[in-house]
């Protein structure tokens, strides 16, 4: 179970991110609805929020995942792929050694936590545009001194691993139809997004929770199967800066 969440508001600028994404200009008050809404969501399933304020300089900051993995031993600061959000991890690292030991992924290492998922001791890291070998094998080598087993996995197409692959409970992960056949993730018992709801396989599993993007009633359908409690919420305005749902918060 978890008990916090490090969260951080979006700035005024946020629509200076990166992205990739091609669905309209994106809207700062719907965002902020959006955000504080998901904060709503998170406080309504028993986590304490720490809700940061924006970093001006950073119009991504609120993606704040990426900048550190969290486990119950120590909190790893990542180095983030991406140079211009390099510096973002500092305030996060401040926040989070109130709470763990804190350890470091070094140059040329670079992790985004969005491409590492934590299945119990189990860690899967996603080699991607943001995520080098060097910082896979760099938090591997953390990992293994914590008593923790881990598995690299190329990306591919998309952004992060976490795009694509999410655990939702029960021994169940949602996938992509990329990562179907995956031999890798044979231990678990895989739902399938279809095509055209990929977005959705960025769904949060927290608590015994299933937190989802609105929108996606077939990927839904698929979640009843776990009987866990279901929260949608829309995230129009993160999809569009090529943010989801597990992006928007460190959870410990």
């Amino acid at each position: 179970m978890f008990a916090y969440a490090l969260t951080r508001k979006p700035g005024r600028n946020f629509s200076q991110g990166l992205t990739t994404a091609n669905l309209g200009p994106p809207n700062y008050e719907q965002i902020l609805k959006q955000h504080a809404t998901y904060v709503d969501a998170l406080k309504t399933i028993g986590i304490d929020v720490i809700e940061l304020d924006p970093l001006p300089d950073y119009p991504d900051a609120h993606f704040v995942e990426d900048t550190a993995v969290v486990m119950p031993e120590v909190a790893v600061i990542t180095r983030p792929g991406a140079s211009s959000r390099q510096g973002e991890e500092e305030s996060i690292a401040d926040v989070l050694k109130q709470y763990r030991e804190i350890e470091y992924i070094q140059n040329p290492g670079t992790l985004d936590g969005g491409d590492v998922l934590m299945i119990g001791n189990c860690f899967f890291i996603g080699i991607s545009e943001r995520t080098n070998l060097e910082g896979a094998e760099q938090l591997g080598r953390i990992l293994e001194k914590y008593g923790k087993t881990w598995t690299s996995i190329q990306v591919g197409a998309s952004l992060h691993f976490k795009s694509s692959v999410n655990y939702s409970g029960k021994n169940s992960i949602l996938v992509t139809q990329d990562f179907a056949n995956h031999e890798t993730l044979n231990g678990y018992d895989k739902l399938v997004v279809d095509e055209e709801e990929e977005y959705s396989a960025n769904t949060l599993w927290i608590n015994d929770h299933l937190i989802m993007p609105r929108g996606f009633p077939n990927t839904k359908a698929k979640l009843k199967s776990l009987r866990l409690p279901i929260i949608e919420l829309d995230v129009s305005e993160m999809q569009k800066m090529d943010g989801g749902l597990t992006c928007l918060s460190i959870r410990f």
